[in-house]
């Protein structure tokens, strides 16, 4: 017995690759539609949630009867919760335009961050960003919904790989039938609506998406110039921002179209890589449509969900803080990689307000 209880003490410590420590995370905000997915109990092994910061009184019923949680956990000054649960991180869930301020208060206390796409609403707001960072050697993560699809992977392994040759030529298409159609809250309606607090409308909203998956693939390379066009469709819903979007990223060697709208029949977030040898097609989280070949037809390939800690935001951070993992410049969550974003981003609000190509 003795024998078989050492064995399995011994797979443990080999094949457990991240450690099963907690961090103490708090909440900053309750105002993004994401929020409730901090709430589910199946994501939050890596996480205990210590304090929940919200200005809206009337936000803290809901939540706090939604999802029963303590009234001890919530706060309606944000820097006095740093302060007094002293958190290992802070997860933005307000405007967009409100996660210079979360980094303003948390990068002095040696507190992480992680903020929902994209970083900021201005390439201003994103450098302060990175210089309280590095100032304070603290990490500042972006969220993509996309960083955890295990065919936007595939599609870079097979990059890497060289199957797929140089790539010439990307094609993301990302958005749904728009906030209002598919009955976002009255709060988060509010924040994306607004030209301030969400930069934009779907441009910012869903164009994130292809920038941070471009520059993702190229390794951080910038584009040489922004080509936008966007409009309003639905001026009826969508008084301030627009509801559509087309940005074209020209670079020396490859092309990106990013089509970001509100408009769609359906939801949608998919990803096309052609390359001078073959092309791949991310159709959805898990799946992927491919050839390599001009004599050979085309394949479909199904995978299963990414492996912990790289299936969910809160895992992924919490390996970072314990140091399972690094963070590299150019990964998704990057914060280099996520500040060209947000350059891109404002350069294709100035085409398309200007009515010509931006050149970086």
């Amino acid at each position: 017995m003795k024998k078989v209880g050492v064995i399995f003490l011994f797979s443990l410590i080999t094949f457990q690759s991240f450690s099963q420590e907690k961090i103490r995370l708090a909440v900053a905000g309750l105002t993004h539609g994401h929020v409730n997915w901090i709430f589910d109990k199946e994501v939050r092994n890596d996480i205990e949630i210590v304090g929940i910061y919200e200005s809206d009184l009337e936000l803290i019923e809901k939540y706090k009867e939604r999802y029963e949680l303590n009234e001890n956990l919530f706060y309606t000054d944000f820097e006095k919760m740093l302060d007094e649960v002293k958190p290992d991180a802070v997860s933005a869930f307000g405007a967009t335009s409100e996660h210079i301020d979360v980094v303003r208060a948390s990068a002095p206390r040696k507190i992480h961050v992680m903020v929902e796409k994209p970083l900021a609403t201005t390439i201003s707001d994103a450098r302060e960003i990175e210089n309280l960072a590095k100032k304070h050697s603290i990490q500042v993560l972006t969220n993509y919904e996309t960083s955890w699809y295990s065919s936007n992977q595939y599609v870079k392994d097979l990059l890497e790989t060289d199957k797929l040759g140089k790539i010439k030529k990307v094609m993301v298409n990302s958005g749904h039938q728009g906030p209002k159609e598919i009955g976002v809250s009255e709060e988060f309606f509010e924040i994306l609506v607004d030209p301030d607090k969400n930069g934009g409308g779907a441009l910012m909203d869903f164009g994130c998406y292809g920038a941070n998956l471009m520059t993702w693939l190229l390794k951080g390379e910038k584009p040489v110039s922004v080509t936008a066009v966007t409009n309003q469709n639905k001026h009826e819903i969508y008084k301030k921002v627009e509801d559509e979007a087309t940005i074209i990223l020209q670079y020396e060697k490859a092309q990106a179209v990013i089509q970001a709208s509100w408009d769609w029949t359906f939801s949608r977030k998919d990803m096309e890589v052609y390359g001078s040898e073959g092309y791949a097609i991310a159709s959805d989280a898990k799946t992927v449509r491919m050839k390599v070949s001009e004599n050979e037809p085309e394949k479909t390939v199904k995978l299963d969900s990414r492996k912990s800690p790289y299936d969910n935001p809160f895992s992924y951070l919490a390996a970072v803080l314990n140091n399972d993992i690094e963070v590299n410049n150019f990964g998704l969550y990057a914060l280099p990689l996520n500040i060209i974003v947000v350059e891109i981003l404002e350069k294709a609000k100035e085409s398309a307000k200007k009515g010509k190509t931006i050149y970086f």
